[in-house]
C-alpha cells in the first residue's frame, strides 16, 4: 500500500465525477455491491459494449452531413515495420465538444498510401470504419509494402480530405542497414509553452521520432493556455480542471493534437510512443495512485486514461487496452543495425519508496530485489530480448533516469526515488541481462526530467574507474519547464557529483541520434524560449560513442 503521506492535491469535485463514472459502468456488475469495485470490473466497465473490430455497427453517418473539416487533430502514422505502417486520424469537426461534433454513428473513411506526395502512384487503398465507441479514431494497420521506403497517405470522408503525411517502412529484418536517424521527444505541457520544438523537428530529416512519454499532462489548462498567455483566442473552461474521466483524458488529447506544430510533426515523421506517468497521473506506481486513492477507484482513472492513449496516439491492435491493463512494452527492428526494446516503466513498478519524497538519502530498501521498475515478465521479455539479439545496435527507449544519478556533493547524496535510483536491484539485473547477452553496444533512451543529459553507463557508478557497459542520452523537454537555461542553478554540482555526467543542458528541444556501423552520434537541438513562439534552434553539443568500445566523447 502506498503511505499516507502522498499528497491529496485533486480538486474537490474529482470524487464525484469519479462516482458518475462508476455508477455509469455499474449496471453491468449484476448483483454486485457498488462498493467492491476491482481492476476486473474497471475493466468490464471499459470493455463493454464496444464494436467488434472490422465489424460495422447499426447505423452509418452519411458523410455529406459531416458539417465542416473532421480532420481537425491531424494525421500521424507509427510503429513501422518493414511491410507495414500504422496510420492514425480521428475525426472531429468540433475537437473541444465531448463527442468531437459527430453522433453516435460510424463513419466509413477512405485511406489511400501512395509512393508520391500528388498520389499518382497508389500501391494502397482502402476503407476503414471510425467508431463512436472509441471516439470516431481510426488505427489502420498497412501491410503489403517494400521495406525500408517512403510513402504518403492520407484519409478521406465524403468530400473531406486530410492533410498528406509522409511515413517509411523499416528495412527487412535480415537486411545490413547502413545507416539510421532517429529522434527522441519527451514531456510537452501545453500550458508551459509552445512547441517551437516540434516545429523544428518537422523540418528535420530524421527516419523515425521516439516519444518518451508526458505527451500531455492531466493538469489544468486556463482560458489564456497558461504560459502560452494567448490574446487572440480564449480556450473554454472544460479544460480547467485536473483530468480524471474517459471524457476528460479525450478532451485533453484534443486540446493538445489542435496545436499546428504537433500536427506538423507527426505528418512528417512516423513516431514510436511510449508514456510516462502524466498520460495518466502525476507519479503513479502500479494500481498506487499519487493521493492514496482506493485501488478501485484509481485502476477506473487508469482504465480512462489508457483507452484515450490508444484512441489518440498511431498504435497498433495489439495495443489496444483491456479494461487498465495495456500491452505497451514492444519491440522493433531496423534490419541488423537496431533493435529497440521500448519499456514502460509506470505501469508494473514497485511503489516509490520513503513517501514518495521526490529527492532523499537512500537506505538500503534500494537493493531489495523484490523491487521492480519494470514487472517481472517485462524484464524477462527484455533480456530474453537481448539474448536473441542480431543487431549491432541496441537501444532502449523507456521514461526516468537509468544511470545514478546524485543531486548533491555530500557523502550520502540525495537522489530521485521516481527514477532507476530508488530501484537499483531492478537497474542491476538489467545490467547483468545486458553482460550475460553480450550486448555491447547499449544506448537508453530517456525523458522525464526536462533537462538534456549524457552519461556513461558504468558497471559500478560509485567507481569512476569502472567499466562503461553502455551510453544514456536524456532528451530535454519539449515545453515542460517553461524556457528553461542553458546552465541551470544545480549545472556544477551535478557534473561533479556524478563524473560519469557528461554533458547537461536545461533548454528546451530534441535529441538527434544517428546510428551507423562505426558509431553513434547523439546532437543536442535547444531553443532559446518556448513561452513566445518562433525562436530558432541550434545544436548545444554533440557526442559519439564507438561500436564496441562504450564510453562518450564530443563530437
Amino acid at each position: 500500500m502506498a503511505s499516507s503521506g502522498r499528497r491529496r492535491s485533486l480538486l474537490h469535485h474529482t470524487s464525484s465525477r469519479h462516482d458518475l463514472e462508476l455508477r455509469a459502468a455499474a449496471p453491468h456488475f449484476g448483483r454486485r455491491r457498488f462498493f467492491t469495485i476491482t481492476a476486473a470490473a474497471a475493466a468490464l466497465a471499459f470493455t463493454t459494449n464496444l464494436p467488434a473490430r472490422g465489424a460495422a455497427g447499426s447505423s452509418e453517418l452519411d458523410t455529406a452531413r459531416i458539417p465542416s473539416d473532421p480532420f481537425t487533430l491531424g494525421i500521424a502514422s507509427g510503429d513501422p515495420l518493414p511491410h507495414s505502417v500504422l496510420l492514425w486520424t480521428r475525426l472531429a469537426p468540433a475537437p473541444y465538444q465531448a463527442d468531437g461534433g459527430l453522433p453516435g454513428q460510424y463513419v466509413a473513411v477512405q485511406w489511400e498510401v501512395a509512393t508520391d506526395e500528388r498520389f499518382a502512384l497508389t500501391v494502397r487503398t482502402g476503407v476503414a470504419i471510425a467508431y463512436p465507441e472509441y471516439n470516431h479514431s481510426l488505427h489502420v494497420e498497412v501491410d503489403g509494402l517494400d521495406p525500408d521506403r517512403v510513402y504518403y497517405y492520407r484519409f478521406k470522408a465524403g468530400t473531406w480530405i486530410s492533410e498528406t503525411g509522409r511515413t517509411r517502412t523499416a528495412p527487412a529484418t535480415t537486411a545490413a542497414a547502413a545507416t539510421l536517424t532517429y529522434a527522441a521527444v519527451a514531456c510537452q505541457a501545453y500550458f508551459d509553452g509552445y512547441y517551437t520544438v516540434h516545429r523544428h523537428l518537422a523540418q528535420d530529416d530524421v527516419d523515425v521520432v521516439f516519444h518518451l512519454g508526458d505527451y500531455l499532462y492531466e493538469y489544468a489548462v486556463n482560458s489564456v493556455g497558461g504560459h502560452r498567455n494567448y490574446t487572440d483566442r480564449k480556450l473554454p473552461d472544460l479544460f480547467n480542471h485536473e483530468a480524471t474521466t474517459l471524457e476528460d483524458y479525450r478532451l485533453r488529447y484534443a486540446l493538445y493534437k489542435s496545436d499546428p506544430d504537433l500536427r506538423a510533426v507527426h505528418a512528417a515523421h512516423p513516431f514510436v510512443i511510449t508514456w510516462d506517468d502524466h498520460e495518466t497521473e502525476n507519479n503513479y506506481a502500479g494500481a498506487i495512485s499519487e493521493n492514496n486513492d482506493p485501488p478501485e477507484t484509481f485502476l477506473l482513472r487508469r482504465a480512462a486514461a489508457y483507452r484515450a492513449h490508444w484512441e489518440n496516439h498511431p498504435l497498433r491492435n495489439a495495443q489496444l487496452p483491456s479494461g487498465p491493463d495495456m500491452r505497451l512494452y514492444r519491440r522493433l527492428h531496423w534490419g541488423t543495425l537496431a533493435q529497440f526494446d521500448v519499456l514502460d516503466t509506470r505501469q508494473y513498478r514497485s511503489d516509490q519508496l520513503y513517501n514518495d519524497t521526490k529527492h532523499v538519502v537512500v537506505g538500503p530498501e534500494v537493493d531489495d530485489p523484490s523491487r521492480t521498475m519494470t514487472g517481472a515478465a517485462q524484464e524477462s521479455w527484455l533480456i530474453d530480448g537481448w539474448h536473441a539479439s542480431e543487431a549491432l545496435w541496441n537501444v532502449m527507449p523507456q521514461q526516468v533516469c537509468f544511470s545514478q544519478r546524485k543531486l548533491d556533493l555530500n557523502a550520502e547524496a540525495k537522489m530521485s526515488m521516481d527514477a532507476w535510483d530508488g530501484y537499483r536491484a531492478s537497474r542491476r539485473r538489467i545490467l547483468d541481462g545486458a553482460k550475460s547477452a553480450g550486448v555491447e553496444n547499449l544506448v537508453v533512451m530517456t525523458g522525464d526530467v526536462h533537462v538534456g543529459y549524457a552519461f556513461d553507463i558504468k558497471d559500478d557508478f560509485d567507481d569512476p574507474a569502472s567499466t562503461a557497459l553502455g551510453t544514456e542520452i536524456v532528451a530535454t523537454s519539449v515545453a515542460s519547464g517553461r524556457d528553461g537555461a542553458e546552465r541551470p542553478p544545480t549545472w556544477d554540482t551535478y557534473l561533479k557529483a556524478n563524473p560519469h555526467l557528461k554533458f547537461y543542458d536545461g533548454r528546451r528541444g530534441y535529441v538527434r541520434v544517428t546510428l551507423d556501423r562505426q558509431k553513434a552520434r547523439a546532437d543536442f537541438r535547444t531553443v532559446s524560449a518556448v513561452t513566445t513562439p518562433g525562436a530558432p534552434i541550434t545544436t548545444a553539443a554533440s557526442f559519439v560513442t564507438e561500436a564496441g568500445n562504450p564510453g562518450l566523447k564530443p563530437a
